[in-house]
């Protein structure tokens, strides 16, 4: 008992999060609102390989290709449980995608997308708020919805992709 005593007096007091301030309070109240991680995209130099990887190997369930002209990429989505993995391949030579991998040859993460209740709002705060975003209206992604891309520099080197909900 003599142990026990000593750990328990020396022990040092811990905070909780209950007992300190919410984090809800120190938020600035938006027109809008952030919602759930959509997905996670990868550009990938060789797509029937990763989508083997993730189908054959990882057991996953995994879309068919679809082009996207207009984002210049070809796209494959893997259904995870809570979130999905969008696998990217460059379509034409001036795809973004191409010149990521010519940066990163094998690959690697190119941006997270998260839902955003009222695109618009958003992208007129943001704006109020010096985040560039990278075209001036939104673009019909992958999903069939309005998105748009927040510059990487102005994300802490993150290219962040908003999705309307």
């Amino acid at each position: 008992s003599g142990l026990l005593s000593r750990l328990q007096t020396s022990a040092p007091t811990i905070r909780t999060l209950s007992s300190s301030k919410s984090f809800s309070q120190n938020i600035p109240s938006c027109l809008w609102k952030l919602g759930r991680l959509n997905h996670v995209a990868i550009a990938v130099p060789d797509l029937k390989k990763a989508q083997s990887l993730y189908k054959d190997v990882l057991g996953a369930q995994v879309s068919e290709t679809v082009a996207l002209p207009e984002h210049g990429v070809y796209t494959v989505f893997v259904e995870l449980g809570n979130t999905k993995l969008e696998l990217l391949h460059p379509l034409g030579e001036k795809s973004p995608i191409a010149s990521f991998l010519q940066k990163n040859k094998t690959g690697g993460m190119h941006h997270i997308c998260i839902e955003v209740d009222d695109i618009k709002a958003a992208m007129t705060e943001l704006k109020k708020k010096k985040i560039r975003i990278l075209s001036e209206e939104p673009k019909i992604g992958a999903h069939g919805k309005p998105v748009i891309f927040l510059h990487p520099k102005d994300c802490h080197g993150v290219l962040v992709e908003l999705e309307q909900a």
